[in-house]
């Protein structure tokens, strides 16, 4: 795979939250506020492209034995210099953030592609690796703060569209985060075209994928 691709990749064929729906947990908790949305994406951009780096130079030290354990120290260590950062520059989203910012360590997105693709591939690949899907991490909650924010206050980053707009409490609980998520995950997939395979559901080895594939094929005709 070239290196455009694997940076690529990670943005809209193979996004973390709108296509491999991992990392649902931060996406609909902090993305009230466009600006926490996009906060809690660079941080976590941050965490993967490092993590990445340091666990593929590593990857021919590490055991086989402790190898989950160590990619998690050295994912809580990066974690924890964003964390004393924002805590010192940017206090405000910090609270905002609060405990999912710390959670980062065990997000299943950067513990996947640590185990995936940092630890079998070469520094530059698993950096492009990580700043795709830390892209297209950001892209996403950026994409549902906006809506969820001009729908839920009336405002996108703090600017309020005027008094002619009736914000719409809704989109600002957790309901609305769902419904908004949801519609997302509909348009990107419309957009990409994306379809569900038997391999990417699990289905490829099952004994009667071969039957399940004769119906649809009849259904089709």
């Amino acid at each position: 795979m070239s290196y455009l691709k694997t940076f690529t990749k990670g943005i809209i064929k193979e996004n973390p939250v709108l296509v491999m729906l991992l990392g649902t947990c931060p996406t609909l908790a902090v993305t009230t506020l466009a600006v926490n949305g996009l906060g809690m994406g660079l941080a976590t951009t941050f965490v993967l492209v490092c993590s990445n780096i340091v666990i593929s130079l590593l990857k021919n030290v590490i055991p086989k034995e402790v190898r989950l354990p160590s990619f998690i120290v050295i994912i809580a260590g990066f974690v924890t210099f964003v964390s004393f950062m924002l805590q010192s520059y940017l206090p405000d989203l910090y609270s905002a953030l609060g405990v999912f910012l710390s959670l980062i360590t065990v997000n299943c997105i950067i513990l996947g592609r640590a185990e995936m693709f940092a630890s079998k591939n070469n520094v530059v690949a698993s950096a492009l690796d990580g700043l795709g899907m830390g892209v297209g991490f950001t892209f996403a909650l950026l994409c549902i703060g906006i809506i969820r924010e001009l729908l839920g206050s009336g405002s996108v980053f703090g600017f309020a569209l005027g008094d002619w707009f009736e914000p719409i409490g809704f989109f600002a609980q957790s309901a609305g985060g769902f419904f908004v998520f949801g519609v997302v995950i509909a348009v990107v997939n419309v957009i990409s075209n994306y379809k569900i395979s038997k391999k990417k559901i699990g289905c490829a080895n099952c004994p009667n994928a071969a039957a399940c594939g004769a119906k649809e094929e009849g259904a089709e005709a």
